[in-house]
């Protein structure tokens, strides 16, 4: 006869207890894992549909918003410099002479109205189903059919360097502290998102503005692209514009003088 120890139907050997224990671990663990899980995705989720993109829409929703507002913010800045201008004109016990070198000055920091002959570039996304027009040039990459941040900037600083006086980004005024930048296909200028196509118009001689273009490397990479892929390009000459003045803040925030 067995000892009771040995039998099947009286417990298990203390043999089978130490087998079976690391089982009971991992199970364990896999069920305190999985409930880990289950509450992060609770937590991150609360109780939104994490698989959709409405976050994202929510907060492009809310860069408009902010545009728009800050537009609306710069409408009444506007209103307001023109109201101090107006009061400070009647009389701020300046002398003529000191009211010419004034004007200069607000005209040369863009703070003020400019007219003259002009020209408009408008640069525009390529279609999303372009492919290349000439042989010899790969299919294009998603990157190739979208205006980018130095397309733009290309070609202010090819305007500026044909004489511009003024020039207008969409409907805002440029000066010496205004940034170009892209976020995606998006520009954003000075607190303001805009979507292609973009429009830049300069103010000074058509024909040196219209050559400067022409003589631009950069310029001349980037109408490859239009030639090739179909990006947009279009430049018009205006007649006598108006181009608006900057009218948001003109404080600098950094800068040190030059050595």
């Amino acid at each position: 006869m067995s000892n009771s120890a040995d039998s099947p139907g009286t417990g298990s050997s203390p043999a089978r207890d130490r087998r079976f224990r690391p089982v009971r671990v991992l199970t364990v663990g896999v069920f305190a894992l999985a409930g880990l899980i289950f509450f992060t995705s609770f937590n991150t989720a609360k109780g939104t549909n994490i698989r959709t993109d409405a976050s994202l829409l929510k907060l492009s929703d809310l860069i408009q918003e902010r545009s728009r507002k800050n537009g609306e913010l710069d409408e009444a800045n506007a209103a307001l410099r023109d109201d101090v201008d107006a009061l400070a004109e009647g009389d701020d016990g300046s002398t003529s002479a000191e009211d010419e070198k004034l004007a200069r000055l607000e005209k040369s920091a863009g703070t003020q109205k400019l007219s003259g002959k002009a020209i408009t570039v408008t640069l525009n996304d390529a279609p999303p189903n372009a492919t290349a027009k000439l042989p010899g040039y790969p299919e294009p990459q998603p990157d190739y059919l979208v205006i980018h941040q130095q397309d733009l900037q290309a070609v202010v600083n090819a305007l500026w360097q044909g004489g511009a006086k003024g020039i207008k980004v969409m409907d805002q005024r440029l000066i010496s502290t205004s940034a170009v930048r892209c976020v995606g296909n998006t520009l954003i200028l000075q607190g303001r998102v805009y979507s292609p196509p973009y429009r830049i118009t300069a103010v000074g001689d058509p024909e040196k503005l219209e050559k400067a273009l022409s003589d631009s490397p950069a310029i001349q990479n980037y109408m490859v692209y239009v030639n090739v892929y179909g990006l947009g390009w279009k430049v018009t000459e205006d007649g006598t514009v108006t181009l608006p003045g900057y009218s948001g803040t003109v404080d600098l925030h950094y800068a040190k003088p030059v050595e």
